[in-house]
Formats: structure tokens, C-alpha cells, sequence
């Protein structure tokens, strides 16, 4: 504990929270786990809270159906932890490009009460992190009317647009817990692998990446290591860029903007990268609409941009965020990477994805399911990758599109797409 700040109980800290208000949710791996258990005990004291927040991880107890009269989930991306509630009508979904969920802060059109945040004890100036958070979590807490902090040393301390005085602060709390972790390398599948080679292949020396999050990215990341001087600017990074530092194939000598220096919003992953961010000045965690926007992201050359996506269509329409109506995740960042690496001199925005889910369902298909969202349009759409190859589609007819696209396909489903091919523009 540091004596120099005033802590009190959670509980105390938390009985700001009213009725009514706006509360901010730190999310990724600082989520903060226990001041959500917490909050949830008021749930017979308190009405129409509602919670804003993107990636949220663990369990967060507010999501429970016996507090959906004291809560409302209002999230601007959906994650496992809160799927089933707002697919139960126990929560929204708001979609909005990433880049731009600072403005609603900033503009008043979703202004914060209360922001909740975990941060880094404070070093010798009164200065806490938001860690490997700061995503929207910066402008959050500019923005919001009170600020609580639950001071947690197991948060790395990271440089950038991370740090905050502890004189922001209404109220601190002391809570020593690990915070979130997640591997997206542990389950990659042999056509995860390839799709990882494929991408690779289309890599240059000296480009700067942007991956996703995932088992590919990291796919795509452990095919790297013949490839030489590349750079990061990145909405998230997860464990796989680690070697590839330690290598020097991720140097950032050839950036044109933060050179020497790899940029993201935030990182999830294990509590290695944690501990290799923690006070390293070769990363800069800057604010999201920063990171973002695709202007910026234009100013380096050879952007990289690396997606998933849940199904596209033959003319290349990329549904991202939904299963039908279903709500599965949310717009993210996908676009923001895939107009910036298109407008980058000598970009590739890539979406990616396997030919079946794991259970046999194809993803390439004649038409996205009814209710299905798309997040980025066929109109930007450039390249798409599969297990069975790249196509490109820049430039090209929606016959055109759909034949590069049935070539990627699974092979048993090709010649269904064909005939959905001919019925729909009577010729293949």
C-alpha cells in the first residue's frame, strides 16, 4: 500500500453511485473484477444504473437477470461476459466504430457519473496507470464526473497516454488481485496455421501490422520469423508479438509516425506480456481515437491489417459482429484498420477466416443470415484469406468477387456456391 493516498473500503467508495447515473467499466485485463461484485450487492437499493463499457472479462456479476432492475448493461462491445444478457433482452448493444466511442464522452452524448477504472500504485509524483487498458478508458476518465479507483499492484505500469495523477481520483481503493489473462494460442487449428502462412506470405519486410484478436493473429505472428524490420501500430497485441521483439523482427525502425516505438490502445493476454510492458518504454499505449483513426493509421507505410470475421457473403459483404441476430461481439476496430491500411501506401487490409466453423458450417456463403450485421462493406473489402488461399477483390465485379471468393471455399462447398452463383448473375 502506499501511505500517500487516502484508501477506503469499496464499499465506501462505491455508495457514490446512484440511481440513475452513468457508470464507466474499466474492461480487458483490467476489468475490475471485485468493485463489480461489489456494486452488484446494491442491487435492491439502486434503479436504472446503466453501464457502459467494451470488453469486459470474468465474471462481472451485474449481468445477473436478478439485477437487471438495478443495472442496465449498455455495451459497446459485446463480450463473452455479458453475451447472454444482452441477447436476453437483460442489456443493449451500441454500434459504433471504436475510434469514435471517445467522442460520445467527449460530446455529451454519453456522458459519465461515474467512471470505475483499476490503475498501478502511484509512483513518486502521485502518477497510477491504467495499465495495458487504456483503450477508451483515457477519455473516460477525462470526461466523467467522478472518478474510482481501485489501486491494484499487479497492474504493470505502461507508458503513454496511461497515466493519470492521483489527485483525478473522488475516492481510492486497495485491492491486490491478478488481473485477466487470455490465450488465444493455446487451441490453433492445422487451417488456422495455414492461414497464418497464407497472410504471411503477403507480408513484406519494413510493413507495419495491426492484428486483431485471436487464435489467427497469433497464427499470422508465429509465421513472422524470416520477415525483417516490421513495426506495430495496433488496436490490441496479445503474447505472439513477444518473440517476434526479442528477435528484432519487430523493431519499428521503418514507421513513419512513433518509430522505435510500437503504439496500441490496449494488450490481453498472459501475465508475461504484462510483466514484459510493464515499465517498457518501447511501447506507447495511447488513447483509442488516436490509435484509430484512420488518417493516422494511413501515415505509415505498408499497413498490414489483420481481421476476423464470422461470415462473408460472395459479393464480400464481412458480417463481423452477429450470428443472424444474434450478438456475438461488436464493430470494434475492424473498420478503422481496414479504410486506414487501405489508404496506407502500399497497405493490405486482410480479413481472414476458416472455410467451416468447427462444426461444419461454411462461412463463405450466397447471402449473410437475415438480421446479420455488416461491419465492413464490400466496397472496402480487399483482401480475404481462407485455408485454401487469398483472394482479392479489390477492384473486381460482384461475378468476379464471387468466383475468387468459391475458390477459397471448402471444396464440398463450391459447387452449392457455384449454382447460387449462376441463379444470381446467370452466368459463372
Amino acid at each position: 500500500m502506499n501511505p500517500l493516498l487516502p484508501y477506503v473500503s469499496a464499499e465506501e467508495a462505491l455508495s457514490v453511485i446512484q440511481s440513475g447515473q452513468r457508470v464507466y467499466v474499466h474492461g480487458s485485463a483490467c476489468t475490475p473484477t471485485n468493485l463489480l461484485r461489489l456494486l452488484a450487492a446494491r442491487k435492491n437499493e439502486l434503479r436504472n444504473v446503466e453501464l457502459v463499457f467494451i470488453s469486459l472479462y470474468g465474471e462481472v456479476f451485474v449481468d445477473q437477470p436478478d439485477c437487471a432492475d438495478a443495472f442496465h448493461i449498455n455495451a459497446m462491445f459485446v463480450s463473452a461476459p455479458v453475451r447472454k444478457a444482452v441477447n436476453e433482452g437483460h442489456g443493449d448493444y451500441i454500434p459504433v466504430f471504436l475510434s469514435e466511442i471517445p467522442e460520445l464522452f467527449k460530446r455529451g452524448i454519453l456522458p459519465i457519473d461515474v467512471a470505475l477504472v483499476q490503475v498501478s500504485p502511484p509512483d513518486k509524483h502521485g502518477y497510477c496507470s491504467l495499465g495495458p487498458s487504456v483503450d477508451i478508458a483515457r477519455t473516460a476518465v477525462n470526461t466523467a464526473r467522478l472518478v474510482i479507483a481501485q489501486v491494484n499492484p499487479q497492474v504493470p505500469r505502461t507508458h503513454g497516454d496511461s497515466l493519470i495523477h492521483s489527485t483525478r481520483f473522488h475516492s481510492v481503493v486497495f485491492h491486490d488481485e491478478a488481473i485477466h489473462e487470455a490465450n488465444f494460442g493455446e487451441k490453433v487449428t492445422e487451417s488456422e496455421r495455414q492461414i497464418g502462412r497464407n497472410i504471411a506470405a503477403l507480408v513484406e519486410d519494413r510493413s507495419t501490422l495491426q492484428m486483431g484478436i485471436g487464435a489467427i493473429p497469433d497464427a499470422v505472428l508465429s509465421c513472422l520469423t524470416n520477415h525483417k524490420d516490421l513495426g506495430v501500430h495496433t488496436e490490441m497485441f496479445s503474447d505472439g508479438l513477444i518473440s517476434l521483439f526479442e528477435n528484432d523482427i519487430i523493431n519499428n525502425k521503418y514507421k513513419a509516425i512513433h518509430p522505435n516505438r510500437t503504439v496500441a490502445g490496449f494488450a490481453l493476454g498472459s501475465r508475461a506480456l504484462y510483466d514484459y510492458v510493464d515499465d517498457n518504454p518501447a511501447f506507447a499505449f495511447l488513447d483509442i481515437d488516436y490509435v484509430n483513426e484512420p488518417h493516422v493509421i494511413r501515415r505509415n507505410p505498408k499497413v498490414v491489417a489483420i481481421n476476423s470475421a464470422i461470415e462473408v457473403d460472395i459479393t464480400g459483404q464481412v458480417c463481423a459482429d452477429s450470428i443472424g441476430t444474434y450478438q456475438y461481439s461488436g464493430v470494434g476496430g475492424q473498420m478503422d484498420f481496414m479504410r486506414g491500411a487501405a489508404l496506407s501506401e502500399g497497405g493490405k487490409p486482410i480479413i481472414a477466416l476458416t472455410a467451416r466453423t468447427a462444426k461444419g458450417v461454411p462461412r463463405i456463403v450466397p447471402f449473410l443470415k437475415p438480421g446479420a450485421g455488416v461491419v465492413t462493406t464490400r466496397a472496402h473489402v480487399h483482401y480475404i484469406v481462407t485455408e485454401y488461399g487469398v483472394a482479392f477483390l479489390f477492384g473486381k465485379n460482384l461475378r468476379q468477387r464471387a468466383k475468387a471468393l468459391i475458390e477459397i471455399a471448402h471444396p464440398d462447398d463450391r459447387e452449392s456456391l457455384e449454382r447460387a452463383c449462376f441463379e444470381r448473375f446467370h452466368q459463372f
